[in-house]
């Protein structure tokens, strides 16, 4: 039976990846001592390369793809703004994929970019919490990879990616913080769907907060949701069902989402509920309207177009150095950016 790439991956200590830029002449290099060890197993093992293989990971084409969940979503819109901008300054073209925030779709899109052999590609969305999806999807980068394509997430998809960083988690806590100064203690909380990684990690933030005046999750009205319009409003609409009475309403409700807290706008200005008289709202991303709604929304500002546009410079710069270079991560710093939505003087 042949010895396969995985074999010497294996008895030589490293990944798929450097292993098949080791042999298959990538033009992502590898170190010499790493390259030595993989050559070293090779012939110990018997492995005899595949030359078509070796072709194929020197051809790429002047484009690199991007997987987002809703390219509808302003938040989507200014990240592939920036990641379409910085490409075309390189000289590249950009493939923008929507796949509805659903695993099996992104496969698909990650293996039809493998296929087109583009140069990078960048997870503009939220990693999933579902250990399967997570396992398939980096099966199918770690093939691309292999071949000397490029990867980088936007938020934490795992340790071995380029990753861009912005801090849900602190964000979340420090506009949860900033609500709990302006007196705000009964606080409804309209969060993602569990299936994101980013869905937990601002929720984490917001039960730290809460945790320093001594109160928790729990004791705080909550409903789950797509981050969409639609989904605001349903959930602020269940949360006011739940909760009839003028004395049992919620004095803010703080969406993870600034989508989610458009539609809660809606849902309460048709309800005739005064905003932030009756019930105060927040959001979190900061996009390009959110200062611009009536009244205008507290948030979380995220510098939308510049994640989108560090996470191509990473894929292009990862292309220019040792493939067995460790992961990098540029962290991006975010913070409250409080308006009329919640009373602000």
């Amino acid at each position: 039976m042949a010895v396969t790439l995985g074999q010497v991956a294996r008895h030589a200590g490293v990944s798929l990846a450097t292993a098949s830029r080791a042999l298959n002449g990538s033009a992502r290099t590898v170190g010499d001592g790493l390259a030595a060890r993989v050559r070293a197993s090779a012939e110990e093992l018997g492995y005899l390369p595949n030359a078509p293989a070796q072709a194929l990971a020197r051809a790429t084409t002047a484009t690199i793809g991007v997987l987002l969940h809703d390219i509808a979503d302003p938040y989507f819109g200014a990240l592939a703004k920036g990641a379409t901008d910085t490409a075309a300054d390189a000289g590249l073209l950009t493939m923008v994929l929507n796949t509805g925030g659903d695993p099996e779709v992104e496969l698909r899109c990650i293996r039809m970019l493998h296929a087109q052999r583009v140069r990078a590609i960048v997870l503009a969305g939220s990693g999933y919490t579902d250990p399967a999806a997570t396992a398939a999807i980096d099966a199918a980068l770690a093939l691309y990879r292999a071949e000397g394509g490029a990867v980088t997430a936007v938020t934490d998809h795992g340790a071995e990616y380029d990753t861009v960083l912005p801090d849900n988690r602190g964000g979340a806590a420090a506009l949860t913080r900033a609500l709990l100064e302006q007196g705000y203690r009964r606080l409804a909380v309209v969060s993602g769907p569990e299936r994101f990684r980013v869905s937990a990690e601002r929720l984490a933030g917001v039960a730290d907060a809460l945790a320093e005046v001594g109160l928790t999750l729990d004791q705080m009205p909550q409903e789950r949701t797509e981050f969409s319009r639609i989904g605001g409003r349903d959930a602020v609409g269940r949360l006011l069902g739940r909760l009839p009475g003028a004395e049992e309403r919620p004095e803010v409700v703080l969406a993870l989402s600034d989508v989610c807290a458009v539609g809660v706008l809606a849902e309460l200005r048709e309800r005739g509920i005064d905003v932030p008289g009756g019930i105060a709202v927040a959001g979190f991303d900061d996009i390009p309207l959110a200062a611009d709604l009536a009244p205008a929304l507290t948030t979380v500002g995220m510098p939308l177009q510049r994640m989108g546009a560090e996470a191509v410079g990473l894929a292009l710069s990862r292309q220019d150095e040792d493939a067995s270079a460790p992961a990098r991560t540029v962290r991006l710093p975010v913070a409250p950016t409080l308006r009329a939505s919640t009373g602000t003087p």
